[in-house]
């Protein structure tokens, strides 16, 4: 439609009207962003001060000259360097197993009808609202009687089939239409081909998010590590950094020193995997 003369004026309120909107949420935007930037920054230029330095007032705002001497200390006082192979090996190969685990199980509550289906699902959903403080002493004794205290099994196994990550598949493979499927069938492919070689090439954005959830919970878990991991050997980083927690002081250039490196993968991850990310996460939001 045309816009005549005596509209102008009025559009032209409604266009000032959405720039000032947009001007204002860009503003809270970059508000929270620097709010949220604020203690990673702080996180750098702690790791390069003293423990004297980090609590002197007035604050030191610049960063100093400790962080070599900071993480040679790390290093040498903490075997970090073993804590960090630990913490890479596991949650590597927990990503890539729970990645099959949860994309399975998400594909067959899609796409396959069978009793109990619905039931069983509920269930998943269900367990979302246990806390995860129930199922460590159940676990630790599963643990030891099979003999996986100080192993990788240990860690790696019992939390493969990760309830958010079967829910967040299957959702995703609801947008997948049945048609493709069917037609993969009819042309003489089986499941595991249908799976792996139609399925899974349309799921990269959600398989991208379900990537860095179980990343990011295992190479940041804590609690679990410290009751099945009993020796320095066997340690991950969170709990090699707890250690530094002494009973009358902590070296808090190395611990926060150790807390920067540990920050490291989790933001490589995610800079390569961000923009399949949101993509991912909005999977299945809309049925075709």
């Amino acid at each position: 439609m045309t816009v005549t003369p005596t509209h102008l004026p009025r559009a032209r309120r409604e266009s000032s009207s959405t720039r000032s909107l947009s001007a204002v949420l860009t503003a809270c935007v970059a508000l929270g962003a620097v709010l949220m930037l604020v203690p990673f920054a702080w996180l750098i230029v702690a790791s390069t001060h003293s423990t004297s330095e980090i609590f002197s007032s007035p604050p030191a705002l610049l960063p100093g000259d400790r962080f070599w001497t900071n993480l040679s200390g790390l290093f040498t006082s903490l075997q970090f360097g073993v804590a960090l192979r630990n913490s890479f090996i596991v949650s590597a190969v927990y990503t890539g197993l729970g990645m099959l685990v949860c994309s399975t199980a998400g594909y067959a509550f899609a796409k396959f009808r069978f009793r109990g289906r619905d039931a069983m699902f509920t269930l998943i959903i269900a367990s979302l609202a246990l806390p995860g403080q129930v199922t460590l002493v159940p676990l630790f004794k599963m643990m030891v009687a099979l003999g996986w205290l100080n192993s990788y099994q240990g860690l790696i196994l019992p939390n493969l089939a990760l309830p958010f990550g079967i829910f967040l598949m299957r959702q995703a493979m609801q947008s997948v239409p049945d048609e493709l499927i069917q037609a993969a069938r009819v042309d003489g492919a089986g499941e595991l081909r249908t799976f792996f070689q139609i399925v899974i090439p349309t799921m990269r954005p959600a398989l991208a998010a379900l990537a860095i959830f179980l990343f990011l919970g295992q190479w940041n878990d804590f609690v679990y590590p410290l009751i099945v991991q009993r020796t320095p050997e066997a340690y991950t980083v969170p709990v090699s950094l707890a250690t530094l927690h002494g009973v009358q002081s902590t070296d808090y250039g190395q611990l926060l020193t150790g807390t920067l490196i540990s920050v490291v993968p989790v933001l490589v991850l995610f800079l390569f995997l961000q923009r399949h990310f949101v993509a991912g996460l909005l999977a299945g939001s809309v049925k075709q």
